[in-house]
């Protein structure tokens, strides 16, 4: 992203860890400290408490209940808490719970907390070893790797649908109810389920536990860290730097992007806890590998909203191709978790740039990532013009990115201000009162952006005293100016790229600061000439109307976090002609109180009204586009008619799929119910694949009949393989090969009967060579 690149180097040698032991660290404020005022944030905050009150506490804890060998109170929630996944949500419940106490004050959070807690410490009890977890066959499987049997997956670990993940949900969650709620028990039940982990794992070797790794585990290696943190035992430190993952360490500490290609989520939380350990051990090597990785992800993999990936995984960074044409854009979890790291690395080098990304995220994805009214969370993200979001609802979903999201608006407090020695930072202009206890000061911001440019910041209590007042000046904006009391004064600008304003201040002292904004137009990072339209920090999109949104509020079907509705062809969407210059200046803002724009230029094919343009963070319920693509007038008929015979092929191969898998995928696998023996999953020319010395097999469940499979494989494996469809084997009819600088290309398996509607068993094992082909593409056809 160009907006970051100019002052990263700056930033990022600010200091290290080391460095930073010789100044007052930087410290953001308790979440029952900062109180919203009415603000969009605001109203997102209580539409997520709503959310949260209407989920069962007994349905999420059944699994917990279960797993102990106690009788659950009522029956688990379905979707993902019934199929593998289970007691996930319940982890993020305990986290939600907790940062909306903290956030509101509210006692009916704290209530349902305590009730939570207490059901968990009673099976902890009653399994009597300190382990608490959902996940269907904890006790065998704990027990085979206590016993050094470790089979890792990508996503699974032993036959289970990723179980380090799925605890670290509780592991997390305990902790949050200790650091936000101030439970003692909580406390008490993360030592405890600390120290069976060491139990289990203190008999593996490094190698052993560095093998469990490559199976995803979210966060653990941080956990431990924040444990050994407030215990002061160095045990769990030592615990912690056995659960950091080297495979992703090594290249970052080499300051190599070997990202392509990889789960993105299973990275992120990873390297947060890196940073963790980097901060604890002042590691400046370790820190310094974090910082990369966040350079390489925000500058060179994400998009105007602040998300990165397509189908959960970093595609080429020099590729945006598939972020244009997938309907699986940007995962929520990935920015829930670039958010905490980027949140980590400002407290030990507060930059500008760093705060720029936070406010960017927040704003266009996270805030967007929730229906305002209604309530529902959004999984993915499509980037594809046209398409559109599915939410969750409390009753059917329970997806990772719902987890995420009960806790997204349960924490808008925490970036909003931060403070060093007598040193107020104001990060964000979010409508908000700040208590600083400490100081005996209490600050209350006041401001409409960004439909307003002024914020107003207002010292409602302060005895005479003197202290400095740091104020963010984003890098959009130019001619900042400040006034106190009225009056405008000249301010210094800091290394940090913040205003400082240093006085005695008394209660009634207030600030007015004017941040001019300016529409611009931000490129994708690859430089292919798709544009999204920017007012200072916040992304414009144009709605695009609201029809065939099937699916707009989920079911609690396996896939049902996708948008699978009709897709609009790409060749519909106006290409903007004219050069930047000109795009700019056809964007008119509108009059009135909110923001606002049309878009009156040039057009192919011309359009009959002016395209209209509002912040994406309230468009919902109906399609949009962000990017728009820019051509010359001479280029557009050649654009177009290329975009349109891509398009055909697409539509026409997606109309007739009743059934796809991406092999090597998380969720195309998990929700296909994955079984395998001597497997692995691995990349080739940038797709994922799946080949098998044994075999490996998938739950078909097609959506009408199928006549006909169709397989994608590399060229270059010479592998030969058997395909048998409920236990009958397939003959192959003919190989279609793709053209040159396509590495693959497709079998096809005509089917004698057609496939009905149903549950159906696809599996493939190697046929007279040592493996399989290397599959990326499975699909069944009408």
């Amino acid at each position: 992203m160009k907006l970051f690149s100019s002052l990263f180097c700056l930033c990022f040698c600010l200091s290290s860890p080391g460095q930073a032991q010789t100044q007052q660290a930087l410290s953001y404020f308790h979440l029952e400290d900062v109180r919203l005022l009415e603000s969009p944030f605001l109203q997102a905050q209580e539409t997520d408490v709503n959310y949260i009150l209407a989920m069962e506490p007994d349905k999420l804890l059944a699994p917990y209940l279960r797993e102990a060998g106690l009788a659950p109170k009522a029956s688990s929630y379905t979707n993902w808490e019934n199929t593998g996944l289970d007691g996930h949500i319940g982890g993020h419940y305990l986290s939600a719970l907790s940062l909306m106490y903290a956030s509101t004050g509210n006692e009916t959070l704290l209530n349902r907390l305590n009730y939570m807690l207490d059901e968990l410490n009673r099976a902890q009890k009653n399994v009597g070893t300190g382990f608490i977890g959902g996940t269907p066959g904890s006790r065998q499987l704990w027990d085979e790797i206590q016993k050094g049997i470790i089979r890792a997956g990508i996503f699974d670990l032993n036959g289970k649908w990723v179980p380090l993940y799925n605890i670290h949900k509780t592991f997390a969650g305990l902790r949050d109810a200790y650091l936000y709620a101030h439970s003692n028990l909580a406390k008490d039940m993360l030592i405890d389920l600390c120290d069976w982990m060491i139990q289990i794992t203190q008999g593996l070797t490094d190698a052993q536990i560095q093998d469990m790794l490559r199976s995803e585990h979210g966060g653990l290696n941080e956990v431990f860290a924040d444990v050994a943190d407030f215990t002061g035992d160095k045990k769990y430190l030592t615990l912690a730097k056995r659960f950091s993952h080297q495979f992703i360490l090594d290249p970052l500490l080499k300051e190599e992007d070997r990202l392509t290609g990889l789960h993105a989520n299973t990275q992120i939380p990873k390297v947060i806890g890196y940073k963790r350990i980097a901060d604890l051990t002042a590691n400046a090597e370790w820190d310094k590998a974090t910082r990369f990785f966040w350079q390489t992800v925000v500058e060179k993999r994400s998009v105007c909203i602040g998300g990165n990936s397509v189908r959960e995984h970093f595609h080429p960074s020099d590729d945006f191709n598939p972020m244009l044409n997938d309907i699986q854009g940007p995962e929520t979890c990935n920015t829930y978790n670039m958010l905490r790291l980027t949140k980590m690395l400002f407290q030990s080098s507060p930059h500008i740039t760093l705060a720029d990304y936070y406010e960017r995220a927040l704003y266009n994805h996270i805030l967007s990532s929730q229906q305002p009214e209604k309530g529902g969370f959004v999984y993915f993200t499509p980037i594809r013009s046209g398409h559109y979001r599915v939410y969750s609802q409390p009753s059917t979903s329970m997806w990772c990115c719902v987890g995420s999201g009960l806790e997204n608006h349960a924490k808008y407090g925490e970036f909003i201000y931060a403070h060093q020695a007598d040193t107020l930072y104001v990060n964000l202009f979010i409508p908000s009162r700040l208590n600083w206890q400490k100081q005996g000061i209490t600050i209350c911001q006041k401001t409409r952006f960004p439909d307003d440019d002024r914020i107003r910041i207002k010292v409602e209590k302060c005895a005479k005293k003197h202290f400095s007042m740091k104020l963010r000046c984003p890098q959009w904006t130019s001619g900042a100016t400040v006034s106190i009391n009225g009056k405008t004064v000249d301010y210094q600008i800091t290394s940090d790229k913040y205003i400082m304003l240093e006085r005695k201040w008394k209660a009634g002292d207030e600030v007015m600061l004017h941040l001019p904004m300016q529409l611009t137009l931000e490129q994708l990072p690859d430089h292919q000439p798709y544009y999204a339209f920017m007012y200072g920090p916040i992304a414009l999109a144009s709605p695009m109307g609201k029809a065939n949104m099937d699916g707009l509020y989920a079911d609690d079907s396996r896939g049902g976090h996708i948008a699978h509705g009709k897709q609009m062809p790409l060749q519909n969407i106006p290409i903007l002609t004219g050069s930047q210059s000109d795009l700019r200046k056809a964007v008119q803002k509108e009059t009135g109180e909110k923001l606002a724009f049309c878009y009156k230029g040039n057009t192919y094919p011309a359009v009959k009204e002016p395209i209209k343009l509002i912040p994406f963070f309230r468009l919902h319920d109906e399609r949009y586009t962000l990017y728009f693509r820019q051509a010359d007038q001479s280029e557009t008929e050649k654009i177009k008619k290329t975009v349109e015979e891509a398009e055909l092929r697409a539509t026409q191969l997606a109309n007739q799929t009743v059934d796809l898998i991406y092999p090597g995928e998380q969720q195309p696998e998990s929700d296909h119910h994955i079984q395998y023996e001597l497997a692995e999953t691995g990349i080739i020319h940038d797709r994922h694949f799946r080949r098998a010395k044994g075999w490996f097999s998938y739950e078909l469940t097609p959506k009408g009949k199928a006549q006909t499979l169709y397989i994608v494989v590399s060229k270059e494996d010479k592998g030969q393989m058997k395909v048998l469809l409920n236990g009958q084997e397939l003959t192959r009819q003919k190989v279609t090969f793709t053209t040159e600088n396509q590495p693959f290309h497709m079998l096809t398996y005509r089917l004698e009967q057609p496939l009905e509607a149903g549950k159906h068993l696809l599996k493939f094992l190697p046929n007279g060579t040592e493996k399989t082909p290397a599959i990326v593409e499975i699909r069944l056809l009408k």
